[in-house]
């Protein structure tokens, strides 16, 4: 079955696909940190991970109400993009197409982690 992008169906099978990939657990097992995806001018994802795992993840009609530790923000032609695996977020961040709101060394000291989170995003059936 197919979800709109981005919607609270798809996040929620979003999160399904981090919590049962072994990939993701594993590059993952030491990140600490919350983040919010957003699409500019419009809704975001709330995700709360913890070693390898969602804790939580979220729809939010107004990505401003959670302040996490990372804010990921760009404009819906280069989230598909990522969610196509035509870019690679990190490499949109380091380039200025993705803006990041928090540690990019963090991030860069992650990059196998954020790589996983984004396979298990190309993972969930999406429309648009």
């Amino acid at each position: 079955m197919a979800f709109k992008f981005p919607s609270p169906e798809w996040v929620a099978d979003f999160e399904t696909k981090i919590n049962t990939s072994d990939a993701y657990a594993n590059a993952a097992k030491t990140w600490e940190g919350d983040i919010t995806l957003v699409i500019e001018g419009g809704p975001g994802i709330y995700l709360d991970l913890w070693h390898g795992q969602c804790r939580k993840a979220e729809f939010l009609s107004d990505p401003h109400v959670k302040n996490p530790e990372f804010t990921i923000t760009t404009d819906m032609e280069k989230w598909k993009k990522v969610l196509a695996g035509k870019l690679d977020p990190v490499q949109g961040m380091v380039t200025r197409q993705i803006k990041l709101d928090g540690n990019l060394v963090k991030i860069m000291k992650n990059v196998k982690a954020a790589q996983e989170l984004v396979r298990c995003a190309t993972k969930v059936e999406t429309v648009y």
